[in-house]
């Protein structure tokens, strides 16, 4: 198997000396949803998370790492932020904000530290799979780490 180019979460994951490991997956059939990477991967779909990008009233942006058969609850979301009402990042602004694009994106390594958080199922895991930060690459790596690194808050932001 050919080296995986690094990506910019994995150079701020080195950077920060967080020992992590690396999945990789074949997106040429196009599904790059959640269900399909963490059957892929041959990972429990509760221990693969996706990274959601919403924003508030104002500018303001937020990150939200949610299991991947979950749906983000926007009202708990939005009061976890202390906003009023959110709403999800259209598709075609993820990159400008994130520097990242829709099944690539990672809560490592965004254009800037926008407020995060992981959702309260991740309390229960020891490590947890999200996007390396390019589709077909993906990291594994602890709870802790994670929060530490994104600098995020454990929150019930899910439907239940």
């Amino acid at each position: 198997m050919s080296k995986i180019a690094k990506t910019n979460a994995m150079r701020i994951l080195d950077q920060k000396k967080v020992v992590y490991q690396v999945l990789t997956y074949d997106s040429e059939d196009g599904r790059i949803d959640g269900l399909a990477v963490a059957e892929k991967v041959g990972k429990d779909p509760d221990q693969v998370y996706k990274t959601l990008v919403a924003h508030g009233i104002g500018a303001n942006i937020y990150v939200f790492v949610i299991p991947v058969a979950d749906e983000l609850d926007l009202k708990k979301a939005a009061k976890a932020c202390g906003e009023k009402k959110l709403e999800m990042l259209p598709v075609k602004d993820i990159l400008k904000w994130t520097g990242y694009i829709r099944g690539g994106c990672s809560p490592v390594g965004m254009k800037k530290l926008y407020p995060t958080f992981v959702d309260r199922k991740a309390e229960a895991l020891n490590v947890i799979i999200v996007s390396g930060g390019k589709i077909g690459v993906q990291v594994e790596l602890s709870v802790q780490d994670l929060c530490r690194i994104t600098d995020a808050r454990v929150g019930d932001v899910v439907k239940e």
